[in-house]
């Protein structure tokens, strides 16, 4: 299952969260339970939810709070071309073709790829590396040459 909802919060959802994120993030602190109970004070049910998804919710609070759009991808899933697009922030047609050439592994259902979310995290992880080396390689050739002071 994957739910990807990528419109930009409204100003009255990210006054919302700047709260709800500011009093989670205190109580979080607080907790000592693994799996605390939480009531909804509307309907007054206690709900028992994991801390690792209360921490979650408060990053995700704080995004929104930020005004960023989220996207929420289950770890274990395979995703279309579209999503893993979306993810890498690059279009749909240049995965296919980081998928022909071999760079991300995928496999096909009838006509369609999916590609597993560890292999498209593992290669943004791989141009982030790049990315750095290069700059840094940059940044040495600059000093070398006289252009860059460190």
């Amino acid at each position: 299952m994957e739910l990807i909802d990528l419109k930009k919060p409204s100003k009255e959802e990210q006054l919302a969260a700047t709260e709800s994120y500011d009093a989670l993030n205190a109580m979080l602190a607080q907790l000592e339970s693994d799996n605390p109970e939480i009531e909804i004070e509307e309907t007054q049910e206690r709900i028992r939810i994991p801390k690792t998804a209360l921490k979650l919710l408060a990053k995700i609070l704080k995004e929104i709070s930020l005004g960023n759009p989220i996207s929420i991808v289950p770890i274990a899933t395979e995703m279309t071309t579209q999503a893993a697009a979306e993810l890498l922030g690059c279009s749909r047609p240049h995965v296919v073709k980081l998928l022909e050439d071999g760079k991300i592994k995928y496999t096909k259902v009838g006509k369609h790829r999916r590609i597993k979310y560890e292999d498209i995290v593992d290669y943004k992880k791989l141009l982030k590396a790049k990315q750095k080396s290069t700059i840094s390689e940059i940044m040495q050739l600059d000093e070398e040459s006289g252009l860059y002071d460190s």
